[in-house]
């Protein structure tokens, strides 16, 4: 009985090593993403981005254009009783996610919402140039900011926190606006309810979405090179865009939308150069 115990135990022991190596390797499959980020195209604009002059330049450009057009409708509108508002878009508007954008080219990852959050709840998001110091003048003339963002109620706290450490003007429930629906990201609602009370002198983002519902609309490459045309009026008055090549509905756009795999995004972005 107790041989046959030991041949057993002996053949368990066998199997248990044949098996082990098996097992580890059918769980590190279902742990790994499905497909490595294929992301290293954009690391040029992440570059550019972080490390340029011209970015900074463009940013404090924007800013100071934003300040020359609020003090010109405070100086034509004196008689206005409906309160002043700004709108403002958070990511690569007001808060510099350089560092999370270069953690991603690094290390091969695409953008998900574990990662996102947890960069927000780390509150180390930078202020674009300029943005501090034109929300506070602002603020300063009696105009109320809001800030209109795609984050959403869990990264509301971090979010707040962030702005805060960084000076923003009234940051509240009232004034930060987070997204509510995961459904839906238009942003449209929520600037008509801003819009109800205030008379909003400018729209600030890094993404046409940003600015009006005739943008959130426009799906393809071609629709939102009409859509900027056709608004060609207002922008530098009442839209006013800051640069962002690291990402956006631009790049969306290239995609129509879909849910492609890299190897086919590679396809549609080199499909869409254009060349002589």
């Amino acid at each position: 009985m107790r041989s046959f115990l030991a041949h057993s135990h002996r053949h368990l022991s066998v199997l248990a090593l044949v098996l082990l190596p098996l097992l580890y390797s059918l769980n590190a499959i279902a742990q790994a993403p499905t497909e490595p980020a294929q992301n290293g195209y954009i690391e040029g604009a992440v570059l550019w981005q972080q490390s340029s002059g011209e970015r900074r330049a463009l940013s404090y450009q924007a800013f100071a254009l934003a300040r020359m057009m609020l003090d010109r409708d405070l100086r034509m509108n004196r008689r206005l009783r409906k309160p002043r508002g700004v709108i403002v878009d958070l990511d690569e508007t007001i808060l510099d996610n350089g560092l999370n954008e270069g953690m991603q080219v690094k290390n091969h990852v695409n953008f998900n919402q574990k990662d996102w959050t947890a960069w927000i709840n780390r509150a180390e998001a930078t202020a674009v140039p300029g943005s501090v110091e034109f929300l506070n003048y602002a603020a300063s003339r009696g105009v109320a900011v809001f800030y209109i963002t795609n984050r959403n109620d869990i990264q509301k706290a971090g979010t707040a926190a962030n702005l805060q450490k960084l000076g923003f003007p009234n940051v509240n429930d009232q004034t930060l606006l987070v997204q509510t629906d995961p459904k839906d990201s238009s942003k449209e609602p929520r600037r008509q309810s801003v819009g109800a009370k205030y008379r909003i002198v400018l729209l600030m983002g890094d993404d046409l979405n940003d600015l009006a519902k005739v943008f959130e609309d426009s799906k393809t490459v071609a629709s939102r090179i009409a859509a900027s045309d056709r608004f060609k009026n207002e922008f530098g008055k009442r839209f006013i865009m800051l640069p962002n090549a690291m990402y956006g509905n631009w790049e969306q756009a290239i995609y129509e939308y879909n849910k492609l795999s890299e190897e086919e995004k590679a396809a549609k972005r080199k499909k869409q150069l254009k060349s002589y």
